[in-house]
């Protein structure tokens, strides 16, 4: 039985935000160092920024990075990390169990997002600091000149603003792992204050506030309810995280992990307009769903040091032809709730759960879960269409019954393109797919591009670098005057590109 997509470009979801395609730097594991910085590499410019990590990161298309964290960030004093390298005090990381040297901070940051060509979204510390911490940092970083700060700035070696827009309130202020935890009461209102000071200096400030930290949290949706009712008018968004994993004995449950995150951004969305009903305000508050991947959290108790190192190896996930079908899928899921979703941060960038692995002194390479990304970074141009899918389904133990196939499409009309981005839950048969052509006449399949393998376990490795790598489909596509048919392989992430005669690839 095929699958039947419907879209018609008359309803729209909502234009593709670039920052959709945004990741994450924290100061977690090899991310860092050995990761983006790494001095003395034969590929390290004179900052020690790896050339080869930066060409991939371009190719990956990021658009903005999220830094420096995470649960980095609720302890982290960010003086540490600007003035002179030799004077940065060394200091323990008790969220990492590492040994933090302060070598990379604010300024080799921002440089290096200058090379990267990335935005910044920088997050304060509302764990062990408060307002006037994050006043200070607003001020080093943004201001033009003629204060302490900001000529200290200067001094340090960074002339300009670095004009960072979007700031992060903290980080999962709801769990109990963070350094600093607090009731939504306790950090709504110091949320709110710290926003309210925030604007006293920078009006046009776009400010996250901490939303859950997954919707399995106890307190989600209560949490999200008692913040924003304490800081609507202050702030401009409200965080999302959320991270799926494998298990041997649930795999259909695994691969439908996008359908969890379709709920959540629901939620937090109902949540948010529920708030705003209340207070009679007209503003929106969008979703920033700034930590999402799949993360192999149940092996991390295996990979913390036990003695404090410096960059220990944690969660270096080798990620499997399964991993990018759900990665591709959770893609999908942001895509489709484009209207609401203003931001979204894959995390992480590099080694640690990332779609870049580098080895010290060696080559980096891109892992599968790469390749979803970079195509939805390259093509997802111009506006997400309302989708409707009639089809097979499948029963899973987590989410219940689901569909087979999910997809979403976006469509480009200035350059007659329309991308359809498919994937295919089935484990073991090839699935037909026919996308309903009859609002879009004229419009012809010239690309499709499939990730897929007979072992859906495979992973890329520095001795197989590129074992897994997207390529032209091999079934022939059919073409009616109102239809065109495919069809997906088992445990696939697909990209069907259309266009019409007027229509130019880019």
């Amino acid at each position: 039985m095929r699958t039947v997509l419907h879209c018609h470009p008359a309803f729209p979801v909502g234009p593709v935000r670039p920052r959709l395609f945004g990741s994450f730097v924290e100061h977690f594991g090899r991310c860092v160092y050995g990761g983006i910085y790494e001095p003395g590499h034969p590929k390290a410019d004179e900052e020690g920024l790896r050339g080869d990590v930066l060409d991939l990161v371009r190719e990956l298309g990021v658009t903005v990075v999220r830094y420096p964290g995470g649960n980095f960030v609720s302890g982290y004093r960010w003086e540490d990390g600007v003035g002179p390298v030799r004077d940065r005090p060394v200091r323990l990381d008790g969220s990492w169990r590492s040994v933090e040297t302060n070598r990379f901070g604010l300024g080799e940051f921002a440089g290096w997002a200058a090379k990267a060509g990335v935005e910044t979204m920088l997050a304060v510390n509302l764990g062990t600091r408060g307002v006037q911490e994050a006043l200070d940092l607003l001020e080093y970083a943004n201001h033009p000149g003629g204060t302490r700060l900001s000529d200290q700035r200067v001094a340090d070696g960074t002339g300009d603003p670095l004009g960072i827009r979007m700031w992060c309130l903290g980080n999962e202020m709801d769990g109990p792992w963070q350094t600093g935890h607090k009731t939504a009461t306790e950090y709504g209102r110091l949320a709110a204050e710290t926003a309210r000071a925030m604007r006293m200096l920078d009006p046009g400030l776009e400010l996250v506030a901490c939303g859950s930290s997954g919707s399995g949290m106890p307190t989600f949706g209560e949490w999200e309810h008692t913040v924003l009712e304490l800081a609507y008018d202050l702030v401009d968004h409200v965080s999302a995280h959320a991270y799926y994993e494998a298990t041997p004995e649930d795999p259909g449950s695994f691969l439908a992990s996008a359908v969890d995150m379709d709920r959540m951004i629901e939620a937090v969305v109902a949540t948010a307009d529920a708030v705003g009903a209340k207070l009679k305000s007209r503003k929106r508050i969008m979703v920033s769903f700034d930590e999402w991947n799949v993360w192999y959290q149940s092996r991390l108790g295996d990979c913390l040091p036990k003695d404090w190192t410096v960059a220990p190896r944690i969660s270096e996930d080798a990620y499997t032809v399964s991993d990018a079908v759900v990665v591709g899928n959770l893609l999908i899921s942001l895509l489709r709730h484009a209207d609401r979703v203003a931001a979204a941060c894959q995390a992480q960038l590099v080694n640690a759960i990332a779609p870049i692995r580098a080895e010290p002194g060696g080559p980096a390479w891109r892992q599968t879960i790469f390749h979803p990304f970079a195509q939805a970074a390259r093509h997802a141009r111009g506006t997400v269409l309302q989708t409707r899918l009639s089809g097979p389904t499948y029963e899973t133990a987590r989410y219940g019954e689901v569909p087979v196939v999910d997809a979403t499409a976006v469509h480009d009309a200035d350059a007659g393109l329309l991308t359809v981005f498919a994937v295919s839950r089935h484990r073991t048969e090839p699935v037909p797919l026919r996308l309903d052509l009859a609002a879009l006449p004229g419009y012809d399949l010239v690309e499709h591009s499939v990730l897929a393998d007979p072992d859906p376990l495979a992973v890329n490795s520095r001795a197989e670098p590129e074992r897994v790598t997207p390529g032209d489909a091999t079934g022939a596509a059919r073409r009616t005057e109102t239809a065109l048919d495919v069809t997906l392989p088992p445990t696939s992430w697909n990209v069907l590109r259309l266009r019409t005669n007027e229509g130019v690839i880019r």
